[in-house]
């Protein structure tokens, strides 16, 4: 079997070809936009060089491929589903025989979240494409959120926009061994909900990051529009701020409020609770 993995140079991609090529019986090919320094990928991965915006180097690198597995791109929504929509018809022109696709728990085009949105559109793209297809949908990743516990762990507070919405978050390896075992499994067809074992609020997840990392942090949920003040004084970028917030509006709508067992009928293993992740990175 030959599987092509999109984002290969990056942290989520870049484990899902390291999975794949340990199995031994796969041919892995590590889709970038860029070199990648030699020694990068051991075992059978061919490094192919396509930027999400050439069609014809997509179209070249998945050439002879049974499976895609598209991890998503990054940057405005608009680029992406761009990106996305140039990766969907290069995998359809290549007739590739299963498109295992990176997507997200809150999947909706009415989603305050651009990336929701983004996700949304990229599946609609998939299904109409007439390409076989399945879904890891994703949580927000542990590994993200973590930015933000960083911060309170010096501070002692954790001020964010998000009311009370609850989250399962997921480590980021658990997403990766889930679209790896899509990868080698036959097309689904639907969606697989990827998500941590439990979901809390932000009150929940400040009281486990004080727990795990043993010093005080407390929850303070404040008005978007203060996010929004705060972080624009830190130089933060328009585009990213506005991604940010967007995504807060969501996490208050309780949009990624799901817990499923999705990850351990994939994997064969539970998925890491946050505070087994946090006392690994004290």
């Amino acid at each position: 079997m030959r599987i092509a993995v999109t984002g290969a140079a990056g942290r989520l991609g870049g484990r899902v070809v390291r999975l794949l090529a340990d199995r031994g019986d796969v041919d892995v090919v590590a889709v970038t936009r860029r070199r990648v320094p030699a020694g990068t990928f051991t075992g059978r991965v061919e490094v192919a060089v396509a930027d999400y915006a050439e069609p014809p180097a997509l179209r070249a690198a998945l050439k002879g491929v049974d499976t895609l597995v598209l991890v998503s791109s990054d940057g405005p929504d608009a680029q992406v589903l761009m990106h996305h929509r140039n990766l969907v018809d290069a995998a359809a022109a290549a007739r590739v025989g299963h498109v295992a696709a990176l997507s997200s728990v809150d999947a909706d085009t009415a989603s305050p979240f651009c990336y929701s949105v983004v996700n949304g559109l990229t599946e609609e793209l998939l299904l109409a494409s007439g390409v076989p297809c399945s879904f890891a949908r994703a949580s927000l990743y542990i590994e993200f959120f973590r930015g933000w516990l960083t911060e309170a762990r010096a501070t002692g507070l954790l001020r964010l926009p998000a009311a009370d919405g609850r989250v399962s978050l997921v480590a980021r390896d658990d997403v990766a061994r889930a679209l790896a075992a899509l990868a080698v499994g036959e097309p689904t067809g639907r969606h697989h909900d990827i998500t941590g074992p439990e979901s809390v609020g932000l009150a929940g997840i400040a009281s486990i990051t004080a727990e795990a990392w043993e010093t005080p942090v407390a929850y303070v949920d404040i008005p978007a529009d203060t996010y929004c003040a705060e972080a624009a004084a830190t130089g933060m970028d328009p585009w990213w701020l506005y991604a940010f917030s967007s995504m807060f509006a969501s996490v208050r709508e309780q949009r990624w409020d799901r817990v499923r067992n999705d990850c351990a009928q994939l994997t064969g293993r539970p998925p890491l609770a946050l505070s087994e992740v946090l006392a690994a990175h004290r």
